[in-house]
């Protein structure tokens, strides 16, 4: 079975031989959600109000997918780093203490969940008529708490061990099950919203199958679920987990936070389709920032494992080459967004009301798109050479201390009505991501530097 081999041979080629499995996988994955929603805008006269609805439960989603990558995103570097060192035990029992933790905290998500949907999708601003498609929708997709985030939280596991091409499989099997069981359940079984939910659900599970097979059978280091007796010794790998998971976690649950945010101002000043045109737009930046996901999560276990390994020479490089392909692809598609986004709104609604007041919002929200490239690298590096302080402070800036007060302040104190909603999303972009990229130069560059003297030395 072909493995990468991070300590070896190009940077280029090792970067993209991790990246480019890993986009496919992304973009499958991505399929999971962004077919539901391709579907569901298409369901006869409920269309655009199903749509949503289902944007109103995204945020949720969002929040169980972030406690995944909590202990998967979190543990997988510190892995890497520990494979780095060719200190093979200590990295066993990092995956099994992220795997143990992702089944218990699944379970406890499913409980409260089920408990509190309906006065949660209240509060994040459903009204009676999406209330009734949102709901039905949520309560199915809990059901599968457990395995979205076994397939989700253990994928980067097998990525960091070097099995990309496996890594892609186990994200392929679920999205091309979710693809052929959509329609049917949806339309052929005249199921509607549940249909979809019950698709995605059923999907899910091949890939946590998939995944869970791979790393207890097959994979270098195998996975296996630790007793409380074994977790209560692992304490201290799981607040490095935590807290170097914390970053991305943060990031997904703010994201989340906004979300809520957005459509609480938007329900009040744009009423239910505006609910839906930030539904389309979430949905195409989920489909444009994929690629991006895959190059800065293919170069993360490089950058970490050659950290461990101390070869500062290789860890910059991969830094470079990064950025690089990450600011190529998104002046490519940023064109896209401001010459043709009719296109992109098509792909989710045939609605004309709904696009014609899709299109406006997409290009004020879009429009400093290329400047999010900062923050996602310096992200990217923070959590690749475990810096959980920085990690976790850029995680909080942009979402919380920019985004959020934004969102109120423009459409109310500033009176731009729903435009203002839109704007909040490129200025937190240029303010947010240019204090992150050049905080990480300033901290990092000198590191490196001091760790490649004394590695001549």
């Amino acid at each position: 079975m072909k493995r990468i081999d991070f300590e070896n041979g190009s940077i280029t080629t090792n970067i993209l031989s991790a990246a480019l499995p890993m986009l496919v996988a992304q973009l499958l994955s991505l399929l999971y959600n962004i077919v539901d929603r391709i579907y569901i805008a298409r369901i006869p006269e409920v269309g655009t109000t199903a749509l949503g609805a289902v944007g109103l439960c995204f945020p949720i989603i969002v929040i169980i997918m972030a406690f995944s990558n909590l202990f998967g995103t979190g543990g997988a570097p510190i892995f890497s780093i520990n494979r780095g060192k060719k200190d093979y035990e200590k990295a066993n029992t990092i995956m099994n203490t992220s795997f143990t933790m992702i089944c218990y905290t699944a379970f406890f998500l499913m409980i409260a969940g089920m408990i509190l949907a309906r006065p949660i999708l209240l509060l994040f601003g459903a009204s009676t008529v999406s209330l009734i498609y949102a709901w039905p929708y949520l309560m199915i997709y809990l059901i599968g708490t457990l395995p979205s985030m076994i397939a989700t939280g253990m994928n980067p596991f097998i990525n960091a061990q070097g099995y990309a091409i496996m890594g892609m499989f186990s994200v392929m099997i679920g999205a091309l099950c979710n693809i052929v069981l959509d329609p049917i359940f949806i339309f052929a079984f005249s199921l509607g919203i549940k249909g979809a939910a019950i698709a995605t659900v059923i999907s899910q599970t091949f890939s946590a199958v998939f995944v869970f097979f791979f790393l207890k059978k097959k994979a270098e280091l195998k996975v296996h679920f630790l007793t409380i007796k074994q977790l209560k010794t692992c304490i201290p790998l799981i607040k490095d987990i935590v807290s170097l998971g914390s970053a991305g976690f943060i990031m997904q649950v703010t994201n989340s936070l906004v979300t809520i945010c957005c459509n609480s101002v938007l329900s009040i000043i744009g009423g239910d389709i505006y609910i839906s045109v930030m539904t389309i737009i979430s949905s195409i930046r989920q489909m444009l920032e994929t690629p991006i996901y895959a190059i800065n999560d293919g170069s993360s276990p490089i950058i970490s494992y050659n950290y461990g390994a101390r070869r500062p020479s290789r860890v910059r490089k991969a830094g470079i080459i990064m950025t690089c392909l990450v600011f190529i692809y998104t002046g490519f598609v940023w064109s896209i967004i401001i010459l043709k986004p009719k296109i992109l709104i098509g792909i989710f609604s045939s609605d004309q009301a709904l696009i014609k007041d899709a299109i406006p919002a997409l290009k004020i929200y879009f429009s400093a798109f290329i400047f999010m490239d900062l923050q996602y690298i310096g992200q990217t590096i923070f959590k690749s050479l475990n810096k959980k302080k920085q990690a976790i402070f850029f995680s909080f800036l942009r979402k919380v201390f920019i985004i959020i007060p934004l969102t109120y302040l423009l459409p109310f104190t500033f009176h731009m009505g729903t435009q203002g909603v839109f704007l909040t999303e490129p200025v937190s972009n240029i303010i947010g991501g240019s204090l992150c990229f050049g905080t990480m130069l300033c901290l990092i560059l000198p590191e490196l530097s001091k760790m490649q003297q004394t590695s001549d030395n």
